[in-house]
């Protein structure tokens, strides 16, 4: 017997691609990151936070040998390779908290992100980050926008540390953390394989196309171009949008 669709009571967002420009990630974050990795390591390489991420990065290389340059070296080429690695975002996070605060960063976040974003947390819904980001870098992007701060709007943060984001236990997870069944969660992303894993444990989905990613004909999730089309508490899209 089908279960009786529940009234959604969180929203769960990705934000690159999705709250977020693609090109703020790749041609921004990625690149300031990667011209200050190495003297960031030189300057902080003692400091117990930094520490820990370049011995994690050692040993999800299997070599535990590596000197710093050569761990710079490999944290570079994963960079090159877009490899979402923990010990990797949580370095970027940390140069990226000295480009924000220093004002050489302004969180991008799309204006009708933030607005209905805010909107929904004025109706009532519990409000989530997932990203393969830091949950760090995370707060910095929302922390630091055009808009001001919108950290407030937000109950949690989600990260890899969770799970990979194509794997449908880290939903589950994620979903028992913020105390609700998944059928009560609408999760945004770009990603299909994103969305697959989040339904395949019962989240409402709704794939955003921002005109970055070409979503692959008779994938199953309903697209929205903006949030503006989104009726997150229904879980679905807007009559005027579908």
């Amino acid at each position: 017997m089908a279960m009786p669709k529940q009234p959604i009571r969180a929203v769960l967002t990705d934000i690159e691609g999705t709250t977020s420009s693609i090109s703020f990630v790749k041609d921004v974050l990625f690149p300031f990151a990667r011209a200050r990795l190495a003297g960031f390591v030189a300057e902080h390489a003692d400091e117990p936070a930094v520490a820990e991420a370049l011995d994690a990065a050692r040993a999800l290389a299997g070599d535990a040998t590596l000197d710093r340059d050569a761990t710079v070296a490999l944290l570079i080429a994963w960079i090159d390779e877009d490899r979402k690695a923990t010990p990797l975002k949580a370095l970027q996070g940390m140069i990226w908290e000295d480009g924000y605060r220093s004002g050489q960063l302004v969180g991008d976040i799309y204006p009708d992100a933030a607005e209905q974003l805010a909107r929904w947390r004025n109706e009532g819904l519990v409000l989530y980050v997932y990203s393969s980001g830091s949950v760090l870098a995370q707060k910095l992007i929302f922390g630091h926008t055009a808009a001001g701060d919108l950290t407030p709007l937000f109950s949690g943060y989600f990260d890899t540390t969770v799970g990979l984001k194509t794997d449908h236990a880290s939903y589950a997870a994620i979903a028992e953390v913020i105390g609700l069944p998944p059928q009560a969660i609408l999760f945004l992303s770009d990603n299909i394989r994103e969305l697959d894993a989040a339904a395949e444990i019962g989240m409402a989905t709704i794939a955003l196309d921002r005109g970055e990613v070409v979503m692959p004909p008779g994938q199953p999730h309903p697209v929205a171009k903006t949030f503006d089309a989104i009726d997150a508490p229904a879980g679905r899209l807007k009559a005027s949008a579908s």
